[in-house]
């Protein structure tokens, strides 16, 4: 089965349209590789994450930012498809 991305953002903090946008990216990205993206409103106040099914990969308060989407590709390609290749994504 394959896996879901989840992306929980704070809905008080408009984070909505930066969590779709890295939902587009993510469903563009891994078209192949991925059962889908669902993006869930936190309850907790300034809260980001994202999940790959129940794994953690990201969190902005431990990240204390947030990243490029280039990095957020990185982190679900490992997860999701480890010998995929990002093309310009994998350049530092």
């Amino acid at each position: 089965m394959k896996p879901t991305i989840i992306i929980e953002y704070c809905p008080k903090c408009n984070w909505l349209l930066r969590a779709a946008y890295m939902a587009q990216e993510l469903l563009t990205t891994f078209t192949d590789e991925l059962y889908g993206v669902t993006l869930q409103p936190s309850e907790t106040g300034g809260h980001y994450s994202i999940r790959v099914d129940s794994e953690i990969i990201f969190d902005r308060k431990e990240w204390g930012s947030f990243p490029e989407i280039k990095e957020i590709k990185q982190l679900v390609r490992d997860k999701v498809s480890p010998g995929k290749s990002l093309g310009h994504s994998d350049k530092k």
